[in-house]
């Protein structure tokens, strides 16, 4: 991925701004919003990013409140438009694949939300799943699995016909992967399973000196025990995995069959299972150095759907909302301007978690 600071995007982009101000194109903005981070990306329609911004959580369903959720979204977006020197009238359309848009309802508040704070004249909310999916391949056809803090599956057919996990509880992302090691510490340390290295790992993190103090730390009151820690233990687990204790690859075995029984199942739901189609695998667990549970799902999708086509190592989700604001404008697919937002978007600096 390319990987420009917020000082090289900057340069040149107002002239950029001024030359598309009365551009009936205008320009786009697309933001991918989740449980660790929102970010946000203001483009032309012909792929130059003019600015970028980030956010904290914007999960409607784990913030305080959902406005609170809605700010975040639009801390993002200002800082994305103040670096490029734009202002929300310059938006012609704007795309939000957020977690948390699952059901009508909650599609319907995140529309209202971005149309009052104006952040495109045409405002598309999508589900981070199928956000994902439109980011690695070139036209939004076929399944993706994003494993970051939490998993998120979708597929879409040529006809339109999608379906996403959302709130099922159905797959295996970082947060399940974190609470699949504590429980195999916590039975290790009653006996009830067997020895396992987690546990030296997940002492060291919490900083404690047996099993007992971490179940503690965990479920007492009044302390901070947030949920998202769980899902900081993934890369322990899977760390361990790669040195080869064996109740730390069970998890991550199980874990691959079973996102991709999900993923193969989605396939089905829109049609695809008789056809080659694309399989976009994305997120920060998937891309862990070990790349076990990316070969886990790839080993068992392969075994049940022979005909699907692996893609990873492809662009941040948040390029697909850029791409779905300008579908939105009814531009057609076009990779070369997919190419260019990739090899323009910044670096570590907007997508570290």
């Amino acid at each position: 991925m390319g990987g420009r600071s917020v000082e090289r995007i900057q340069e040149n982009t107002q002239k950029t701004v001024e030359q598309h101000a009365s551009d009936p194109n205008g320009l786009i903005l697309g933001v991918d919003g989740g449980n660790t981070k929102t970010v946000a990306v203001v483009a032309t329609t012909q792929g130059q990013i003019l600015g970028a911004g980030r956010a904290g959580r914007s999960d409607i369903y784990n913030t305080p409140t959902e406005e609170d959720a809605l700010q975040e979204i639009a801390r993002a977006v200002e800082q994305a438009l103040a670096v490029g020197g734009a202002v929300p009238a310059d938006l012609a359309a704007g795309a939000f694949s957020m977690a948390g848009a699952d059901w009508p309802e909650d599609i319907d508040l995140l529309r209202r939300g971005m149309t009052r704070f104006g952040f495109g004249r045409t405002v598309v909310i999508i589900n981070d799943a199928i956000g994902a999916l439109r980011a690695g391949t070139p036209d939004g056809l076929g399944v993706a699995i994003t494993c970051g803090t939490g998993i998120a599956i979708g597929a879409r057919n040529s006809d339109g016909r999608q379906w996403y996990s959302g709130n099922w509880a159905i797959a295996t992302g970082g947060l399940e992967l974190g609470q699949q090691a504590l429980v195999a510490v916590y039975e290790a340390h009653l006996g009830l399973g067997p020895q396992t290295t987690l546990t030296t790992g997940i002492l060291n993190f919490f900083d404690a000196d047996s099993a007992e103090n971490v179940l503690h730390y965990c479920t007492a009151r009044n302390t901070d025990r947030h949920w998202l820690h769980q899902a900081r233990l993934a890369p322990i687990l899977l760390e361990e995995a790669a040195n080869g204790d064996a109740v730390a690859n069970a998890i991550v075995n199980a874990a691959g069959a079973r996102n991709a029984r999900v993923a193969a199942m989605a396939a089905r739901s829109v049609g695809l299972e008789d056809e080659p189609f694309r399989l976009v695998l994305s997120g920060g667990v998937l891309r862990h150095p070990s790349q076990l549970l990316h070969k886990a799902i790839c080993r068992n999708i392969r075994a049940e759907m022979p005909r699907a086509v692996v893609c990873s190592g492809g662009p941040e989700p948040v390029i697909g909302a850029v791409m779905a604001a300008r579908d939105a404008l009814g531009f057609a697919p076009d990779e070369q301007v997919q190419a260019r937002l990739e090899r323009e978007s910044p670096g570590g600096w907007l997508f570290a978690t």
